[in-house]
């Protein structure tokens, strides 16, 4: 009589990583380092047999993320802790498992996503930064938050944001749905938080680029809607550099009852209230 076999299940586990050492997130033929490859050698040593991940949203060479979601489908069967703390051991320093749960079979890390939050900081000094030269971006001219947050209002909703995204993106439509996008100063450093249904390859960057143009007073607030409306790449402002930039949360359905994580957990090495004014 030969053996059940043992039904395949999906987990979902939340990753933090420190992108400045990777070659971005996703897995790549040639011999560089990956989010991606990382964690699937770690997940597969802890399954002693191989194992896929599949991520909420990859990131770019230097982006960081803090609540990146990930899903695997195994029929090993393990704890759920085996996975955090097994993950971790065989995890090199500058990435983390930081929950894990079981989830449905419908349940995917892309394709479930209803929303996807980023946050991108510029410290706003006349000397650029040594010690977190790898973790903010910087900009020294002085930027008003004020007129930055006037010209957001411009990207939210839904819209063609072809001037938004990189040449080479080659996603099927540009439309997406911006639903919040919020500019604030905290002492010397200025946070754009970004949340919408979908993202656009460098769209988070490009939209920055445009918003530190105004900041600095180089164009007027309007000049946002103005580069929409053109749907042209090449009428848009410089690319933001990706240091600076973390994906810091996906939004599912309440169905899958995953953890939730504040933004504002991420929001070091800043004080927890914006500068009045």
């Amino acid at each position: 009589m030969g053996c059940a076999k043992i039904p395949s299940m999906k987990i979902a586990l939340s990753i933090q990583y420190d992108g400045s050492q990777f070659s971005g997130w996703q897995r790549q033929k040639h011999a560089v380092r990956t989010v991606q490859q990382t964690l699937e050698k770690s997940l597969s040593k802890v399954a002693d047999s191989p194992i896929t991940v599949a991520c909420a949203g990859r990131t770019d060479t230097g982006v960081h993320g803090m609540a990146q979601v990930v899903h695997i489908e195994t029929d090993v069967q393990r704890d759920m802790k085996a996975w955090v703390y097994g993950g971790n051991r065989f995890l090199d320093y500058d990435v983390s498992i930081s929950w894990a749960k079981a989830v449905p079979d419908d349940f995917h890390a892309r394709f479930s996503a209803q929303a996807r939050q980023y946050r991108y900081v510029i410290c706003n000094t006349p000397i650029r930064p040594a010690a977190m030269r790898q973790y903010v971006s910087w900009n020294y001219r002085p930027l008003d938050a004020g007129r930055m947050q006037e010209a957001a209002e411009y990207l939210t909703g839904e819209h063609d944001f072809s001037s938004y995204r990189a040449a080479g993106c080659q996603a099927k439509t540009a439309t997406r749905e911006v639903r919040s996008l919020t500019v604030r100063r905290f002492g010397s450093m200025v946070v754009v938080d970004i949340c919408a249904n979908a993202f656009l390859q460098h769209m988070v960057r490009n939209i920055v680029g445009v918003l530190m143009k105004i900041g600095a007073g180089e164009r007027e607030p309007a000049w946002a809607k103005e580069v929409l409306a053109f749907r042209d790449r090449t009428k848009g402002g410089v690319t933001a550099p990706p240091y600076g930039l973390y994906f810091v949360g996906v939004e599912y359905p309440e169905k899958y009852s995953l953890p939730e994580q504040s933004v504002d957990e991420f929001l070091f090495p800043l004080p927890l209230a914006p500068d009045s004014g």
